[in-house]
């Protein structure tokens, strides 16, 4: 069977703030191993699925980004959305480009620009087996994560009886979606064992998500059945993105279809949602502290402080703290505070 990447590459990064901004968000952005997460998440799929069959669906305002950070990938893979429209929208205009380039049978692999995987092998190894399930099973599957910590910032899936499908990796029929928990359900989650990370990714054929989209979002499928037909997508999104709803595939299709199976993942995976990510990745020093480029702290203990390499940040007498300064601004920020970065952007950015 045919498979394709399919990179959603749209979002915003506010969280991130000030090394992502508007102009140049989470995906774009180079801290991790030298090159930006959105190179990462192209580069795990080598020996999988080569470059002329990876789609990238991101903001119109992105794709010549896009273009510069991935040469690799053709450049009539790279769509742009006019407008945004969440995630329901952005793989429709997968799923139509899937059945335009490969046809029915083809399979598509939603698949995410800002998040962090490894090892990449491991992956690329679950990746395969669901590709050979969702095309034997006719399913859509999706990728569960096997969580390590009782984690409120990720949704989880709750998983039911085991599914035959005779591969490396286990599968499991999904028994339900379930939003982000509090921390106590997020513990009694993790010591019960049946609750699986939602990592956001997915893999289907293109005739089973057509279907889908026609049986739970008929308004949305449209967009489907028009790009998998259509001698210019650009023209056609432009004509069908202003009116159409703005919701999650996770609300549209995929809380509502029955046959959803989902892949046992062991790899080791993290959305890079906040900084507080960051000490993931990074070593600690002595007091705790995640620091990167220039900076100097005193009495300071359990934070994170990043400064570019041209301006030095002292941190004095400060615990649990994020201080950032890049060429964007600087955000002195608690720990406990960080999901309220977003809130503080309504005032400092442009309208």
């Amino acid at each position: 069977m045919r498979a394709y990447g399919i990179i959603l590459a749209g979002g915003s990064g506010e969280r991130f703030w000030p090394l992502s901004t508007l102009d140049r968000p989470k995906q774009f952005v180079d801290l991790f191993g030298g090159k930006p997460l959105i190179r990462h998440a192209v580069d795990r799929l080598k020996g999988l699925i080569p470059p002329e069959r990876i789609l990238v669906i991101t903001a119109e305002r992105f794709v010549k980004l896009t273009q510069e950070m991935l040469p690799m990938v053709p450049a009539m893979n790279i769509v742009g959305e006019p407008c945004a429209r969440n995630t329901a929208a952005a793989v429709a205009v997968a799923a139509g480009l899937v059945r335009k380039l490969g046809g029915d049978d083809a399979v598509g692999c939603v698949l995410t620009a800002d998040h962090m995987i490894t090892p990449a092998t491991r992956f690329r190894a679950t990746l395969k087996d669901a590709i050979r399930a969702a095309s034997q099973t006719n399913a859509i599957v999706t990728l569960g994560v096997v969580p390590n910590a009782p984690e409120t910032g990720y949704g989880y899936i709750k998983i039911g009886a085991p599914a035959d499908v005779p591969t490396g990796t286990t599968f499991y029929a999904v028994d339900r979606f379930v939003e982000k928990p509090d921390a106590q359900t997020a513990r009694r989650f993790l010591e019960d064992g049946g609750y699986y990370w939602n990592a956001g990714m997915f893999v289907w054929t293109a005739a089973t998500m057509a279907k889908a989209y026609a049986d739970f979002a008929p308004d949305i499928a449209e967009v489907l059945d028009e790009v998998a037909v259509s001698d210019n997508v650009a023209a056609t999104l432009k004509k069908l993105y202003p009116d159409l709803r703005s919701t999650s595939v996770d609300f549209a299709v995929m809380e509502h279809v029955k046959n959803v199976l989902v892949a046992q993942c062991n790899f080791n995976w993290s959305d890079v949602g906040n900084w507080l990510s960051l000490p993931t990745f990074f070593s600690r020093d002595v007091s705790g502290n995640t620091r990167l480029g220039r900076t100097a702290l005193l009495d300071t203990s359990g934070s994170i402080i990043v400064s570019d390499a041209a301006h030095p940040v002292g941190v004095v007498g400060l615990d649990n703290v994020v201080v950032v300064h890049t060429s964007n601004g600087t955000l002195v920020c608690a720990k406990d505070r960080v999901q309220d970065i977003k809130k503080i952007l309504r005032e400092l950015l442009p309208r």
